[in-house]
């Protein structure tokens, strides 16, 4: 995550026994990248990770981490080039006056055409973990499909982890965005896993959005994709 969102926050539980932190290690790839390259699952270039494919009407999206993006704003990548532009963040109108809240910790990123990968619109790259495809009509996990001692994979930045669902419930912290569901792992979170996709048991869970006392946390992908 950004340096400012590191910092541990708590949780609207009551935690009783965490696991141990499962640590990251080092991990390399063990699979070309395609051209364009499949970003979901991946960094994008002067953003963080990206989580999965999507279609608004007849446009292609990549989900991005809320705190990583500016609604509205146009993406570029290191030589000046358009990557695309980002949607508005994902928001419930029934919410505590003068705080923000949301179903999962997303926006969309509205592709330019030069960077979409046909073809594999499918696909998640979670790196050493190789690409995972997804059959027609599967479904994104909601927060109550996702239960403790589910198997997790990751690979924000890199990095590709596994881990299993530890403590599943509302968030909320005083100074942040409320969320009605947040799931946390005993997998070591890492800087810029921010938006990376999760998988659970090998299907699209969510999006990585917090580090909660050291752990990965990530918000359900179904209910911010049906916000949006």
């Amino acid at each position: 995550m950004r340096a400012f969102l590191v910092v541990a926050v708590g949780i609207a539980l009551v935690w009783g026994t965490m696991a141990v932190i499962r640590e990251r290690q080092e991990t390399a790839r063990t699979t070309a990248r395609y051209d364009p390259p499949v970003w979901a699952g991946q960094n994008v270039p002067n953003a963080c990770s990206g989580g999965f494919y999507a279609r608004q009407q007849q446009t292609i999206v990549l989900t991005i981490v809320g705190h990583c993006a500016t609604p509205g704003g146009t993406l570029h990548d290191t030589d000046g080039g358009v990557i695309g532009t980002f949607g508005p963040l994902a928001q419930l109108p029934d919410c505590p006056v003068g705080r923000f809240c949301s179903p999962s910790d997303f926006l969309t990123l509205a592709l330019a055409p030069d960077r979409i990968p046909w073809g594999h619109l499918n696909a998640v790259d979670m790196g050493a973990g190789g690409y995972r495809t997804f059959a027609e009509g599967t479904r994104p996990l909601s927060c109550g499909d996702i239960a403790l001692g589910d198997r997790i994979e990751v690979d924000g930045r890199e990095h590709y982890r596994t881990g299993s669902v530890i403590l599943t419930g509302p968030y909320d912290h005083s100074t942040d965005v409320i969320f009605p569901c947040m799931v946390t792992t005993d997998i070591a979170a890492v800087t810029f896993d921010s938006g990376a996709a999760v998988l659970d048991d090998g299907r699209p869970a969510g999006i990585v959005s917090r580090s909660i006392e050291g752990y990965l946390s990530f918000t359900p992908l179904a209910e911010g994709l049906e916000n949006l």
